[in-house]
């Protein structure tokens, strides 16, 4: 089962929890179901893993991309065009705002939050549970709440997204699941959906999963491997 959201929603995570990566998977299930689709890169902490990386496939499949003047795309600074009020003001069926990780990188959303507050907005807190802050539910409630009070606004639904990149296994996604469903007794919070590489959904055992998974194709570029 394919995750059916849509909205205005913000995905914010702790600094290397793959909401980037998150966010552009969803704005490509979305698109492909349909959907009119707009996205938005507000990350501002993370330099590598940007959503800007894919605006040319994510435009190909007709997402639309909203982003700062060219001369400030790789620039760190807060820079909050008319374009993003405008996108916010206006959303499509399913409109993305990947905000940065943990409370500095979502503090840019304070900035929106006279016009966010005046929409309808999922602010969805994406876990993955091998990063250093994130491994149990003390730790995912600590985050949270740093995320609630840069952002000014509350986290309204939970994101599973346990990987380890290549070294991913059916394991480390039930664990992942299993402490993302442990967060949502604490909190009250939805699961909203948990994401699987399209490589390894095949061998999960869908069963023991009761929410949405979103397939995930890695379309931001590794550091490491660029030339």
């Amino acid at each position: 089962m394919l995750p059916d959201i849509s909205g205005i929603i913000i995905i914010a995570g702790n600094y290397g929890s793959g909401k980037s990566e998150t966010a552009v998977n969803l704005a490509v299930v979305s698109r492909r179901a349909g959907k009119s689709v707009k996205i938005t890169d507000l990350d501002l902490v993370n330099p590598y893993f940007r959503t800007r990386e894919a605006k040319k496939p994510l435009e190909d499949l007709g997402v639309e991309v909203v982003l700062p003047d060219k001369k400030y795309m790789h620039a760190d600074l807060p820079i909050l065009t008319p374009a993003v009020a405008g996108m916010i003001k206006n959303p499509a069926q399913v409109t993305i705002l990947d905000a940065g990780g943990d409370d500095a990188g979502v503090r840019v959303l304070a900035a929106l939050a006279d016009v966010l507050q005046k929409s309808d907005v999922k602010l969805l807190q994406v876990i993955n549970p091998l990063r250093p802050n994130t491994h149990d539910v003390q730790g995912c409630l600590k985050i949270k709440a740093q995320i609630e009070a840069a952002a000014k606004l509350p986290v309204t639904g939970l994101i599973s997204n346990a990987n380890l990149l290549d070294e991913t296994t059916p394991q480390i996604i039930y664990d992942g699941y299993n402490l993302v469903t442990r967060v949502s007794e604490a909190t009250g919070l939805n699961i909203e959906f948990i994401t699987a590489s399209t490589r390894l959904l095949p061998q999960l055992a869908t069963e023991r999963i009761l929410c949405p998974i979103l397939p995930i194709d890695r379309l931001l570029a590794l550091p490491w491997t660029r030339n």
